[in-house]
């Protein structure tokens, strides 16, 4: 996921949210290159449509700025232009949303007219609003998304059949949130593929009691809200802290915040055996079964280029200076906490440790970094854990089916769920939605019409990026027609997928 999608979005300036802005034409608000022009002309969710909504933290108020860098504004005779560097008064716009609908209404504050299109033009001219004023916001985000509820700083999970806002670290595949974007509206869905409904309940199939709306409230207390189709906004309730439809007015409880999903994994060692902290604050590989102990939220520290491993304990692995053994017993990410990956080509790993040397497990399991060469029992596999089902993002929309064929596309509108199947050598097999396996033909392109798995090579490139290596060595690579292709030969924006 993007660092700045709202996501992860504890700003000092407030929140922000990655949005396209949809007229009632279903054109997407655009902002060129050339002279920051702007226009509703776009057909997709693309680079150019996607905005910045930034919140204020003292007023009810957002900021709309460009994928440039600038901000719209308007004057006292509705021309809307894009090109403040900084916001101001001509650049306040207070939200409002109609009944039912899940749609927004953009009111400019220094002049009280709303936002609306007329054909391509954008002005801003009307004193009240009418149908070319309604805009649909569609979240600019990859979709698998932890949320996190602002009162009792507690992220949502699936316990018992209902979503539950009380796991205070977010771990493994149950505290996965799927926002599916339907006519407008969203329906948050877990990782099993059933929705929330608004009385609390988990339903295989969607309809408009699984659809809410979308508000964000800005000032002091900052979030996002989520409204029922009879008004009622969903809150957790009571000691489980239950997600349902309850208020029909937004306090804290009513308000979330959407924080990346970080790649939670198994760390293999070459005797098959599962890295663990089971046994204490050492981090031993010695164990078999896959629980919470042997499961590790792995964080990318893009300074440094380097991995922090988080367990469940909420302490991180760190290298003790006078062992130089692993121990889980950081409370932060340190210098002694970074661990540099050196992926090897083949589905395996090595990790470079701190002190410059690579871990190993002793015979009794612990690991230690002393060595300065890569041999066999440096060689790790890293299994993710918490994506059982995957949606792959690049820079020209999402990978999936291509209509009406067997060819897999990476330009699509909508996210296509894609089933992650690891492997024990360190392989992962994909299976496409039409219930195919992922192939490779000969002219190199990706196919969804395996009857059995073909073997790919996945490596974890920085935050939430990852590249796939194909069985003739080459990377997968996307292209802006759509084509996706076993002919990558470096790790660029075309092979980068996120995820």
């Amino acid at each position: 996921m993007s660092e700045t999608n709202g996501i992860n979005g504890h700003k000092p300036a407030g929140l922000q949210w990655k949005a396209g802005l949809v007229t009632s034409s279903n054109k997407y608000l655009t902002a060129e290159k050339f002279g920051f022009k702007i226009n509703a002309s776009g057909t997709a969710l693309k680079n150019k449509q996607i905005w910045m909504l930034e919140q204020d933290l003292n007023e009810e108020v957002v900021y709309i700025r460009s994928f440039l860098g600038r901000y719209l504004s308007s004057d006292k005779y509705g021309n809307v232009t894009c090109d403040a560097e900084e916001p101001g008064p001509s650049e306040k716009f207070a939200i409002e949303y109609t009944k039912g609908t899940g749609k927004w209404l953009f009111r400019q504050m220094e002049h009280g007219n709303y936002l609306g299109n007329s054909g391509e033009n954008v002005k801003c001219f009307a004193k009240s609003p009418g149908e070319s004023e309604h805009w649909t916001v569609q979240l600019s985000i990859h979709p698998q998304v932890h949320l996190r509820n602002v009162n009792r700083k507690r992220y949502a999970h699936l316990k018992d059949d209902e979503i539950q806002c009380t796991e205070v670290i977010p771990w493994g595949q149950n505290s996965l949130i799927i926002l599916e974007f339907v006519e407008g509206k969203y329906a948050l869905k877990t990782y099993d593929n059933r929705y929330l409904h608004k009385d609390g309940g988990l339903v295989e199939a969607l309809d408009d009691s699984s659809k809410f709306t979308l508000e964000i409230k800005s000032g002091q207390i900052s979030g996002l809200a989520f409204k029922d189709n009879d008004g009622r906004y969903l809150t957790a309730v009571g000691s489980t802290a239950s997600m349902k439809g309850r208020n029909k007015a937004v306090t804290k409880d009513e308000l979330f915040t959407i924080e990346d999903s970080h790649p939670q994994v198994v760390v293999i060692a070459y005797n098959g055996k599962l890295a663990s902290i089971r046994q204490g604050i050492d981090v031993t590989a010695n164990q078999e079964e896959e629980t919470d102990k042997e499961t590790f939220q792995m964080e990318y520290n893009r300074e440094k280029d380097a991995w922090a491993f988080r367990t469940i304990d909420n302490k991180y692995w760190s290298l003790d200076a006078a062992s130089a053994g692993v121990q889980a017993r950081s409370a932060s990410v340190t210098p002694q906490a970074l661990f540099h990956l050196e992926w090897l080509g083949d589905g395996t790993v090595a990790i470079k440790a701190s002190n410059n040397c690579y871990i190993f497990n002793k015979a009794t399991g612990s690991l230690v970094a002393t060595t300065e060469a890569v041999g066999e029992k440096e060689k790790f596999k890293i299994r993710i854990v918490n994506r059982p089902l995957l949606v792959l993002k690049c820079e020209y929309g999402f990978v999936g089916v291509k209509a009406k064929s067997e060819e897999c596309c990476c330009n699509r509108v909508t996210y296509d769920l894609i089933q992650l199947e690891g492997c024990k050598d360190g392989t992962y097999n994909f299976k496409a939605s039409n219930g195919k396996y992922w192939s490779v033909a000969d002219n190199d392109m990706v196919m969804l019409d395996g009857d059995g798995p073909t073997p790919f090579i996945v490596e974890f490139k920085g935050n939430s990026k990852l590249t796939i290596k194909a069985p003739n060595g080459n990377l997968l690579k996307t292209e802006q027609n759509g084509l996706f292709k076993a002919t990558g030969t470096e790790v660029n924006a075309s092979t980068l997928l996120e995820f």
